[in-house]
């Protein structure tokens, strides 16, 4: 999956990037089910050895335009992992007591502790998208930034947080479909709100952000991933397939039990 990641310094143009792409797996969609079926199986054995060893901590970042696929991709990648060793946080709008505090202030105390993988559902980039395209604080504050959040990730890594960044990169055209279809479903209508049209009536203003977030925040210790996402399946694979490499990067151990178990009969 290296060829959708982000290198530092890179000017980031998501309009260069397509959201069909399935670049690197010809299988198609039955296919790539049954793949994702043996990767959560993976993805499940290593998160079981990565909360055992209790010595790592990882930081799962997921943005997107609404539609994206976020609560999609939490679903059906982390399907059957412990739940005692995954927390997933959804970033909304911001409470008048987190509007109180900086910026961070929310964000800082949801980050892993030791042997705990976090999901972040929106993340602390929401204040460089929305704010912006929205105009909720002036340019000269939410310009500072990329620089605010590339030390808060730099100091996270340093206390030995692992962080990988997606973005779920879906068309226009896509999202489209994806409000139809909620709209169309009795039981999904409630995903649909008036508001994500006026959102939608501003994506230009949103690719305009995002480009400048990604170009200006995937690091060498935090980078981003630009995931194709108007294929589900393929999205799915992806994400999976970049978590499991990173796991099977760290040296996970198991602890070592206590001397002189070999005799010990359970009656």
């Amino acid at each position: 999956m290296e060829h959708l990641r982000i290198r530092p310094g890179t000017d980031v143009d998501l309009a260069s990037f397509d959201p069909n792409d399935t670049s690197g797996f010809d299988g198609g969609k039955s296919e790539a089910v049954a793949e994702l079926k043996r990767l959560r199986k993976r993805l499940a054995d290593l998160q079981y050895r990565f909360w055992a060893d209790g010595g790592e901590k990882l930081l799962v970042v997921l943005q997107a335009l609404d539609s994206g696929g976020k609560d999609g991709t939490i679903r059906r990648v982390f399907a059957g992992v412990n739940p005692q060793g995954v927390r997933v946080h959804g970033f909304k709008k911001p409470t008048e007591i987190e509007l109180a505090h900086d910026y961070l202030w929310r964000v800082h105390r949801h980050t892993p502790a030791s042997g705990m993988i976090a999901v972040f559902n929106r993340s602390h980039y929401e204040d460089v998208l929305v704010v912006r395209v929205l105009g909720l604080v002036p340019e000269e504050r939410w310009r500072k930034r990329y620089g605010h959040i590339n030390a808060f990730e730099r100091l996270l890594t340093d206390e030995g947080t692992t962080i990988v960044k997606f973005y779920l990169h879906i068309s226009e055209d896509e999202q489209a479909e994806r409000f139809q279809a909620r709209l169309d479903d009795p039981t999904k209508r409630w995903k649909f709100s008036k508001g994500d049209l006026a959102t939608r009536s501003q994506w230009d203003a949103y690719m305009a952000a995002y480009n400048e977030a990604l170009s200006k925040t995937s690091t060498e210790h935090a980078p981003w991933y630009v995931v194709p996402a108007n294929k589900k399946w393929y999205r799915n694979l992806v994400v999976a397939r970049t978590l499991i490499g990173i796991l099977e990067s760290m040296d996970l151990q198991f602890p070592e039990p206590e001397e002189d178990l070999d005799d010990i009969v359970i009656v």
